[in-house]
């Protein structure tokens, strides 16, 4: 009767266990996973993300007008899996200096501003929010809301400048949030 049981129980998880890997497989059909890299010298860095369309729905507003994303909560800056981000030399980022490591990186969107947050757990799958404790750092970028329709969420880096700064580039539907980076 006990084997019975066990049996039935070891089944059981072992279903559960092929009925989430499923289901995470099937939700990259709608957002596939993506990786953003800047190399530079001996300069890396790699995120890699999953990217949601807008398929016409409000993406970035109030929550009264039912925003796929509402102002001020948590976003993990793509879908599925946390946004991971890897940099393999101290950088700065924005204001913050981060030290090379394997990182989750998520936001606050806001209507002028956005707050950036770099997490040490990198390996989360789901919406859940990320425990502010593990942050490494946070930063406040400001936005822009009239930036070209962008239907799929991109993130991508631009040309370094006489400065040495290069930009890491959010964008999915009119908002565009660049933060500064810099090798330190």
């Amino acid at each position: 009767m006990v084997k019975k049981f066990l049996l039935i129980g070891v089944a059981f998880i072992i279903g559960l266990l092929l009925l989430f890997n499923w289901f995470k497989k099937d939700t990259k059909k709608h957002s596939p996973p993506a990786t953003a890299s800047y190399k530079d010298g001996n300069l890396s860095i790699e995120i890699n993300y999953c990217k949601p369309s807008a398929k016409g729905r409000i993406i970035f507003g109030y929550e009264e007008a039912d925003a796929l994303q509402p102002y001020g909560k948590y976003w993990r800056l793509g879908a599925n899996e946390a946004t991971t981000f890897e940099n393999n030399q101290t950088i700065w980022f924005n204001d913050k200096e981060l030290a090379p490591g394997k990182y989750s990186i998520y936001a606050y969107p806001g209507i002028e501003k956005w707050v950036i947050a770099v997490n040490k757990d990198w390996d989360r799958w789901g919406a859940q929010e990320a425990d502010a404790n593990l942050d490494v750092l946070r930063t406040e970028i400001p936005s822009y809301n009239k930036a070209p329709f962008q239907e799929q969420f991109e993130i991508s880096f631009s040309e370094k400048d006489t400065n040495g700064v290069f930009n890491l580039i959010f964008h999915w539907d009119k908002e565009m949030v660049k933060v500064p980076l810099k090798l330190k």
